[in-house]
């Protein structure tokens, strides 16, 4: 060992003991520090929204989901989304209360009021409220009458035949 650490290598094996010495602790310093990472979203929420749509259209609805509500955040036209796959998942209780949400975020969106006029109709409940809203949306956006007009019609021809 005398010859191994003669004085001509006494100062390397100094610098390399000091050096493994500083590389440990470095790591057990790491290691013990909590670690904050902030991640930036890199979409946008019109991005997310157009995934969103593109994992509906493969009926990928979970996925969509997802994405609308994270675009939702920001976005409130999102709600309109989530409330369709609802509506198309038949879990109307749900679809109604994203659509009503939407309402309340953007009361200038026709569409809005006429998904809401049209799941009314199509439960068979508050078809006097669905009239309301289908009016108002074919007052708020006459260049799509010929739409409101339909859910208008069809309301209208359900409450008659309630009578």
């Amino acid at each position: 060992m005398a010859k191994f650490l003669n004085q001509n290598k006494l100062p390397l094996v100094r610098i390399l003991v000091l050096s493994c010495g500083i590389v440990f602790s470095i790591l057990i310093l790491s290691c013990s520090f909590p670690r904050i990472i902030v991640l930036d979203d890199p979409l946008s929420p019109e991005e997310h929204l157009n995934l969103g749509v593109t994992y509906e259209r493969n009926g990928e609805f979970d996925h969509a989901l997802k994405e609308y509500h994270t675009a939702s955040k920001k976005l409130p036209l999102a709600y309109l989304y989530i409330g369709n796959i609802y509506f198309h998942k038949n879990e109307y209780k749900e679809a109604e209360k994203y659509y009503i949400k939407a309402i309340t975020k953007d009361v200038k969106n026709a569409d809005l009021y006429n998904n809401l006029a049209w799941l009314y109709y199509k439960k068979g409940e508050n078809l006097e409220e669905a009239e309301g809203l289908a009016l108002k949306a074919l007052k708020m956006n006459p260049e799509k009458s010929d739409i409101y007009q339909d859910t208008l019609e069809k309301i209208r021809e359900r409450k008659q035949n309630k009578k």
